[in-house]
């Protein structure tokens, strides 16, 4: 569709890929063209929520449409990060804030579990939209960084400082690094377009309750940069079935620990990566 970055099937991630293309253009200062941002903005239902995509934005949302808070959440960074139809993304902000789960966090659609990624990536719109996490409180007194800590691994266990995608079906947590990424900019309230921190001390993980979610996110900081620190890139499994079992560089997620290391200042642990 014109206006639309990239030519691949965009039925997953078209309102994706277009908002991170427009992050990327505001770290280089580059101001995206109307055309493009105008079907960023078409793809939006009523609500003030997004789809994955839209094939047909002359119909509107309904009971069947899909909504994605993660589509939602990255669209509204990236209209605030170029400083662009707003109040389309305030819209979009209180759409996300109306379908919070009541353990704090969210899921990948409205009202199915939360999982690290979708919390950490509204986290972030919120923030970008002025709402701090810590304010957004459920009846039970639950905030985004308690469903975000609950993921976190002890450091005194195996991967200590890692965060699960979500928890096991017997509760158990399995370190997932993309997971801890997204956790480490969540609990710090950045977005993804958030630049390089100031460099503080090297991480290092933080035993004991209570913690905060600042020092929970250097847990996650110290996670990846250990991780990383074994061989510069996280590794992606095979493919089921394929002929090749070695695993392969994950590019996708080995950018999102280096994203989440210099937010958290800790660029030179992400140099070779």
């Amino acid at each position: 569709p014109a206006g639309l970055y990239g030519t691949t099937d965009t039925t997953y991630d078209g309102v994706w890929r277009q908002s991170l293309a427009f992050l990327a253009q505001k770290i280089e200062y580059v101001t995206p063209s109307t055309q493009a941002v105008d079907w960023l903005v078409g793809q939006q239902c009523d609500s003030g929520a997004f789809t994955s995509y839209r094939a047909d934005t002359s119909k509107p949302c309904d009971a069947s449409t899909v909504m994605d808070t993660n589509a939602t959440a990255i669209a509204v960074q990236a209209l605030v990060e170029i400083n662009q139809r707003r109040e389309d993304a305030n819209n979009g902000a209180d759409w996300l804030k109306s379908v919070q789960n009541e353990d704090g966090g969210w899921g990948y659609n409205p009202g199915s579990p939360s999982d690290a990624n979708s919390t950490s990536i509204v986290i972030g719109a919120l923030a970008r939209t002025g709402v701090p996490g810590g304010e957004l409180t459920t009846a039970d007194g639950s905030t985004p960084y308690t469903a975000l800590q609950s993921l976190a691994i002890a450091c005194e266990d195996e991967d200590g400082g890692a965060f699960a995608y979500q928890p096991g079906k017997k509760g158990e947590l399995t370190a997932n690094p993309d997971a801890t990424a997204a956790s480490v900019l969540g609990l710090m309230g950045k977005g993804i377009a958030s630049g390089t921190s100031n460099a503080v001390k090297d991480p290092s993980c933080t035993k004991g309750d209570g913690l905060s979610p600042e020092q929970t996110a250097q847990n996650g900081a110290f996670f990846l940069a250990d991780t990383l620190k074994k061989q510069p890139y996280l590794e992606q499994a095979p493919m089921p079935g394929a002929e090749d079992s070695t695993p392969q560089p994950d590019y996708g997620n080995t950018a999102d620990a280096v994203v989440a290391l210099a937010a958290s200042g800790h660029k030179n642990k992400a140099q070779a990566s």
